[in-house]
């Protein structure tokens, strides 16, 4: 590399000695002189580049590799040595914009690097261009919530079987995920009428609202079939008694948080519902709708909204399994963090939209 070595008195020693701040300076300097001439370059020169460039990298400083992965992510003939050592550096800031953008990084590295490496590498690989099944399998099964949120919002991702159901199953307490996946072009109708199935109201109705007419008329088709389902599995109740209990119960002496709790520890589910339904306003049919589905949310949403307590919430939610069936600890601890999690004013317009919806 005569012309590296004109330009860069002393090169070698840099590279052999050289103390950080100068390997820097070497370095953005060799780098200048491959970028400028890189589309006109051969594979000869590449590697001479190649082989001046990682011998400098090593021991420079990590803002300097930092700007050196920068400049050469989105070059097509960049030195292939020079870039997997970069690519697998553990600074998430020096490998981050090659995992996004390199097109020199092939399918077995990122998948390496994605079962290796920590969720800000699963992030960056998850905003490449195109994603391999194989890969988002990877990363559906790693990645923590945003980086799964991420790799469903990806268009030119592909999912096998295995990493759809990941996604529909970690959706079910994550409505943003659910909106991301229900947008999906390629989600087959089985997937969507689990992930519909899986989520509150106020997702499927965002889901609803952002489709377009085909998928409007399937997401309208699937509903009517959970709906239909959970009405022939669900025998019907006499609320009858119940109402007349908790009228005479609120003119004696008013309704109040610890009645329900009693009432819901008692196991006492028709005047629980009841109960409810007087507290919150909605009819008592929408809300053992909302109790006899798969989830705990709308349990969550109605207990935040009137301001109950955690304790009131948790019994609610072992009186919808039933007297002989016990929530697995992580259940239960899940449900709390969501609860705790959950902002009073969301909770309060998702009971509005009930509401409206069975005034409608």
């Amino acid at each position: 590399m005569a012309v590296a070595t004109s330009l860069i008195p002393g090169l070698d020693d840099i590279v052999e000695r050289g103390d950080p701040q100068r390997r820097a300076k070497a370095l953005r300097q060799i780098s200048d002189l491959f970028l400028q001439g890189a589309s006109r370059f051969g594979p000869e020169h590449v590697n001479l580049f190649d082989g001046i460039l990682t011998g400098l990298v090593s021991e420079s400083e990590i803002g300097a590799q930092v700007e050196l992965a920068e400049r050469l992510a989105a070059v097509p003939n960049a030195p292939p040595t020079l870039v997997n050592r970069l690519v697998h550096a553990d600074e998430v800031a020096i490998a981050g914009p090659l995992l996004r953008h390199s097109p020199l990084i092939d399918q077995p590295t990122l998948i390496d690097i994605a079962r290796a490496k920590g969720q800000g590498h699963l992030l960056a690989i998850s905003g490449r261009q195109t994603l391999s099944a194989d890969l988002t399998d990877v990363i559906v099964n790693r990645g923590d919530r945003e980086v799964v949120r991420s790799v469903a919002a990806n268009a030119g991702a592909l999912f096998s079987p295995t990493g759809y159901s990941g996604l529909v199953k970690r959706a079910g307490d994550d409505g943003i995920l659910a909106l991301a996946v229900g947008q999906r072009e390629d989600i087959s109708p089985a997937l969507l009428e689990s992930l519909l199935a899986g989520s509150v109201d106020v997702v499927r109705r965002r889901l609803f609202e952002a489709a377009n007419p085909a998928r409007k008329a399937a997401i309208n088709k699937t509903m009517i079939a959970i709906i239909g389902g959970s009405k022939r599995a669900t025998p019907s109740r006499d609320f009858s008694a119940a109402q007349r209990a908790v009228i005479s119960r609120h003119q004696a002496d008013g309704l109040h948080e610890a009645t329900l709790l009693e009432i819901a520890k008692a196991h006492n589910y028709e005047e629980s519902i009841a109960t409810l339904s007087a507290m919150s306003g909605i009819r008592i049919s929408t809300i053992e709708t909302l109790m006899t589905g798969e989830r705990h949310d709308p349990i969550l949403i109605m207990g935040k909204s009137l301001g109950l307590e955690w304790a009131t919430v948790r019994a609610l939610i072992l009186l919808r399994l039933g007297p002989n069936r016990v929530p697995s600890a992580t259940d239960i601890e899940m449900a709390r963090v969501n609860f705790e999690r959950l902002v009073t004013s969301t909770a309060q317009r998702v009971m509005n939209f009930w509401k409206a919806r069975q005034s409608a």
